[in-house]
């Protein structure tokens, strides 16, 4: 299940008052949506899954690969980083945002490694090449959650300029380091020079308006070099070349020093070249994960009215948000609940539920899933899936996590009405989570 804000900022990036907070340097516009999460089961592929084409483990760079030093200080540094970077825009389309952050080329037929935060959720993605500012779409090749790894293919791209590799094993506490990334999503990279304070940290970060579970990252690099919105998948570079990925900057206010940290190189590329090897594990992801298009709360709770008394709850009291310009929907013929949505921005609780006591309640569903081609609804309840009984949304995800893209299932859903039917749905390949 993926909720519905995860690590993406406000209309106007900007850093919390709290110094001792935590967030992951991604920028982002959101709309007004009901905070529900978006229906996908996780799932472990072996190579190629959801049809990606993996490159192979050999076309991820080892540490150490940099030709040589790149002495010369801090612009010696930034001329041959730079060019191997590259502008991530995502679009969120079910979750009514765009988001932006940064990518690093590691291999010249265009593999761009990144934060598994910037690209997760995206219905569709692209990549600017910052040497020649060509924008190419991407595809997931895959990524790891517990990590914040990803690794994305810029399609038909070759011929691309790469980041010089450092060693993150050679890093000392003192060392000189340029951060560089798309700060605050301006679409142009920006540098910020400054020194390793610590090695070896372990974090909690989370999104600015704190809407999803927290992350905690270990191992990281620490610096006081000032990472901020935007610069998540960017490179922290020393004259060694690249030796850690922005991830996530304190809240630094006047008073306060800027903390910045980055996953070591060594732990991002070791895990680039699982994927890019097309091994999955139970924390690597291989391509897309399958698709239900449901929104559902989050929980244990097995009671459908519950559910729906903790999303008016959640939302403060109201049954909706305002309306936007970026969804649409389709009225059913009672003109109190949708019969889809194009995304949640729209989305509300529904007035009518299946009278039944325990299940996953549907707060609605997309248009063109696999759940409204069966017809399911808001308010309807799912009550099994292959047989297998579902109690709450966390049962159903539970559930759901061992099929993928292309499978059918069969889905006992509880119409608000009270019309229990069985219908089958095939899975189709949905966001990266």
């Amino acid at each position: 299940m993926l909720e519905d804000t995860g690590y993406r900022y406000g209309p106007s990036p900007r850093r919390r008052g709290s110094g001792n907070m935590l967030t992951h340097a991604l920028t982002a516009i959101l709309g007004a949506a009901l905070a529900v999460g978006l229906l996908l089961a996780f799932y472990n592929p072996g190579s190629g899954g959801s049809g990606v084409a993996l490159p192979g483990s050999g076309a991820v760079p080892a540490p150490g690969s940099a030709s040589g030093p790149l002495t010369g200080g801090e612009q010696a540094i930034v001329t041959k980083v730079k060019p191997g970077l590259v502008i991530i825009n995502t679009a969120l389309q079910y979750n009514s945002e765009a988001a932006a952050g940064t990518g690093m080329v590691v291999n010249a037929a265009g593999l761009v490694l990144t934060n598994n935060h910037v690209i997760e959720g995206s219905t569709s993605i692209t990549g600017t090449v910052v040497s020649t500012g060509k924008t190419y779409p991407a595809t997931v090749v895959g990524y790891d959650k517990t990590g914040d790894i990803a690794l994305i293919q810029l399609r038909n791209a070759s011929g691309l300029a790469t980041v010089p590799i450092g060693n993150s094993s050679s890093v000392k506490t003192g060392d000189a380091v340029v951060a560089m990334g798309n700060a605050e999503g301006q679409g142009a990279i920006t540098t910020k020079p400054g020194h390793v304070t610590a090695l070896n940290q372990s974090i909690t970060a989370s999104d600015e308006g704190g809407s999803t579970a927290s992350e905690t990252l270990a191992g990281m690099i620490q610096t006081n070099a000032d990472i901020v919105p935007g610069d998540s998948g960017g490179p922290l570079a020393s004259p060694a070349g690249v030796i850690g990925m922005d991830t996530a900057g304190n809240d630094a206010n006047d008073q306060e020093a800027s903390t910045g940290f980055a996953i070591p190189i060594n732990t991002a590329l070791s895990v680039a070249r699982q994927i890019a090897g097309g091994q999955a594990s139970s924390t690597v992801t291989i391509g897309y994960p399958p698709f239900v298009g449901i929104f559902i709360g989050p929980g244990s709770s097995s009671s459908p009215q519950a559910q729906a008394q903790q999303q008016e709850t959640d939302n403060g009291g109201g049954g909706g948000s305002s309306s936007s310009s970026s969804s649409s929907s389709s009225s059913s013929s009672s003109g109190s609940t949708a019969q889809c949505y194009t995304s949640n921005s729209d989305l509300t609780v529904p007035s009518a539920i299946a009278p039944v006591s325990s299940g996953a309640l549907i707060i609605g569903t997309i248009c063109g899933s696999p759940a409204a081609a069966a017809g399911l609804t808001g308010g309807a309840v799912i009550t099994a899936v292959n047989g297998q009984a579902i109690g709450s949304p966390d049962d159903l995800s539970g559930v759901l996590s061992r099929f993928h893209p292309g499978d059918t299932i069969s889905v006992t859903w509880v119409s608000p009405s009270g019309q229990r039917t069985t219908s089958s749905l095939h899975l189709t390949a949905g966001p990266p989570q």
